[in-house]
């Protein structure tokens, strides 16, 4: 039986189960991490809908699925919470108040500004910590060796935490939140988050405490890390801080504060892959068609491609967006991946892609990703269009219009000019988008 099974009291049921157990305890009782995208509204509250409607699949045969046992997201879960009349809060879900829809944090962790800092940036994130060997995993609970396995399976990974002091703070991070890495009026590098605990023992072996010096409590590994350099003002702008803020101390942001930063910077985690059914969860055993394969199941990993950052085109769509009056910049979340804009205004819906280069790969690249992101765009999509750095030559311009995508390019600071594809060869391909749109292929 599957999840079309569960029923309203099912649901109801577990909702109290929740409530009783506290959000963590019930997670980790089913095995499923905190929802990114998808939220249930009940009695003024809100929870996580995979995992409750998971759990509430034992009151139908006895059985709670875990996370494995079935897709969450748009195409799955809501329509049966829907059905059951619940709310659900998502990027596909309806409206709802957007400063709760969006569950991943960002945190802004000073990492570079005194000397020891410096020196612990060296030592777990410059390079890997083998923390399976036997120097480090003798500190570890047989739980946290454990996840940190799962999320990194060689073996090795960069680290980085906070002292006692934080632990209020840090109480509500998990896998899949983003770090800010700041110092010397920088953003240096990105990261997010992959296995979370505490032990003061471990932290010690890292970053050793200097002479009267305060241990480290809360440790984090990082799934994915990318050294960059974004201006402090910058990302002011972003969180709608001064100007001239200086960042003096750890940060956990939520809600819309947390979407500005993430979305602005245009960061794009394995997490909200894996959520929106984009890629496999670390350690998944996907089933593969028989000419593809010898054996029945196989691993799925795709550590090897960094896919959180892309500096060039972050600062290209950041330009662009600031020179947005009538409407504000949005993403979704799909099964084809994280958008980079998605325009809901008086002129329609439009999905734009941008890349940081005009070479024809680049082109074919965005070609590929708008038609598979039309797809899903929330309520169907108007216009697609490429966003490039600088003008196209011929043939890469008469490709994407071929398809019926304009072309946005940057022709000064500041100043972007739009070339529009045919209207009849527009016309055409709209036909496909609002096929495929219904369709989900």
């Amino acid at each position: 039986m599957g999840i079309d099974n569960v029923t309203r009291d099912h649901v109801l049921h577990t909702l109290a189960e929740y409530d009783g157990l506290g959000r963590q305890a019930f997670l980790a009782k089913y095995g499923f991490k905190p929802a990114r995208s998808y939220l249930i509204l009940h009695g003024g509250r809100r929870y996580d809908s995979k995992a409750i409607v998971g759990a509430a699949h034992r009151h139908v045969n006895g059985r709670a699925l875990g996370s494995g046992d079935f897709s969450g997201g748009a195409a799955t879960v809501v329509p049966v919470l829907t059905r059951l009349g619940f709310g659900v809060e998502g990027p596909q879900a309806g409206p709802g108040p957007a400063d709760s829809s969006f569950a991943t944090r960002l945190l802004v962790s000073p990492a570079f500004g005194s000397a020891e800092s410096r020196r612990h940036w060296k030592d777990t994130l410059d390079q890997l910590v083998p923390f399976a060997e036997s120097e480090y995993a003798g500190s570890l609970t047989g739980e946290q060796l454990g996840l940190l396995t799962k999320f990194h399976p060689g073996g090795e990974a960069r680290f980085w935490g906070a002292t006692s002091g934080h632990d209020a703070k840090m109480a509500e991070v998990s896998s899949g939140d983003v770090v800010l890495f700041t110092g010397k009026n920088h953003v240096r590098a990105i990261g997010e988050i992959g296995a979370i605990f505490q032990n003061g023992s471990f932290a010690d072996i890292m970053w050793p405490p200097k002479l009267g010096g305060e241990s480290w409590h809360t440790v984090y590994s990082l799934r994915q890390f990318e050294p960059t350099e974004i201006p402090y003002a910058t990302l002011s702008a972003l969180l709608d801080y001064k100007s001239n803020f200086q960042y003096p101390g750890q940060l956990v942001l939520s809600g819309e504060r947390a979407r500005a930063g993430i979305d602005g910077l245009l960061i794009t985690t394995r997490t909200a892959l894996e959520e929106a059914g984009a890629m496999a969860r670390p350690g998944t055993v996907s089933e593969l068609p028989v000419e593809r394969q010898h054996v029945r199941s196989v691993t799925v990993d795709r550590d090897a491609r960094q896919i959180l950052f892309n500096r060039d085109e972050s600062a290209l769509v950041l330009e662009f967006c600031g020179t947005l009056s009538e409407t504000t910049a949005k993403r979704f979340a799909s099964a084809a991946g994280i958008c980079d804009i998605y325009l809901d205004g008086p002129d329609g819906r439009e999905l734009i892609e941008a890349k940081s280069r005009v070479g024809r790969s680049y082109v074919r690249e965005a070609l590929a990703q708008l038609l598979d992101y039309a797809r899903y765009a929330p309520g169907g999509v108007d216009r697609l269009t490429a966003l490039f750095p600088e003008s196209l030559g011929p043939k890469e311009r008469h490709l994407l219009h071929h398809y019926g995508i304009d072309i946005i390019h940057r022709a000064a600071p500041g100043v972007f000019e739009r070339v529009p594809a045919p209207d009849q060869a527009r016309e055409r391909m709209r036909g496909i988008w609002e096929s495929t749109n219904v369709e989900r292929l």
